[in-house]
């Protein structure tokens, strides 16, 4: 259970999250989960009795994009953000960027979208609280989302918690998928790194729990995959 009053997560099949963040104007989505995502998203909205004004994407995989599109009918007019190089992927152009690692492939399902993006974010922008930080590796534009207010870290899956916090760098045993549809795994450890200096209160990942005081559990699964 998380402690901060203003996160809270829906999760679908048990293990992909999407998250409601509150704010003064209604509620920000991260991700939208699985395609069939709509209903559980709304409903949870309801509880809180807020609407949600702006969705953000973490990243492009179908997992965290898969009810993009049936939000956003249900929600004409609503913000919809992602950062600048995954937003290609929402149209499935695999186009690398200049000076990429040559090594990298993509992995994981890359769905695509109909909706367009309204905002492209760059490191250093802020989503109403949510202060946005470069997460590289799992795909080649994913971002990380930092709460300013209580130092929750909403992280893609450049960390998963289910079966113990892990990166994506190296498959973990007990929960190897995220590992397994990374983009490039020393980017991905490299970012895992950089999230880790942020020292957030919480860590609340694209699959599993949200956990409290993570930066010992952070530190382990770096030095797990280094």
């Amino acid at each position: 259970m998380t402690h901060s009053s203003n996160l809270t997560p829906v999760v679908r099949l048990g293990m992909v999250n999407a998250y409601l963040v509150r704010e003064e104007d209604g509620l920000t989505l991260v991700d939208t989960g699985i395609a069939g995502s709509r209903k559980a998203i709304l409903a949870a909205a309801a509880r809180l009795g807020a609407p949600i004004t702006r969705i953000v994407l973490t990243h492009a995989h179908g997992d965290h994009i898969g009810s993009l599109d049936a939000m956003a009918r249900e929600l004409p007019g609503v913000e919809v953000a992602i950062g600048a190089r995954d937003a290609r992927l929402l149209t499935k152009d695999k186009t690398p960027d200049p000076g990429e690692p040559a090594d990298a492939r993509y992995r994981g399902a890359y769905s695509g979208a109909k909706t367009t993006p309204t905002v492209l974010l760059a490191p250093g922008d802020r989503v109403g609280s949510l202060e946005v930080h470069a997460a590289p590796g799992h795909t080649p534009g994913q971002i990380a989302l930092l709460d300013v207010r209580d130092r929750t870290l909403i992280c893609g899956d450049a960390y998963s918690t289910l079966g113990g916090v892990a990166t994506s760098a190296k498959p973990n045993p007990r929960f190897p998928l995220p590992a397994l549809a990374t983009w490039h795994r020393p980017t991905a450890l490299a970012s895992a790194i950089a999230l880790r200096a942020l020292d957030p209160a919480r860590l609340a990942p694209g699959h599993g729990k949200v956990v409290e005081a993570p930066g010992a559990a952070m530190d382990r699964a770096i030095a797990t995959a280094s």
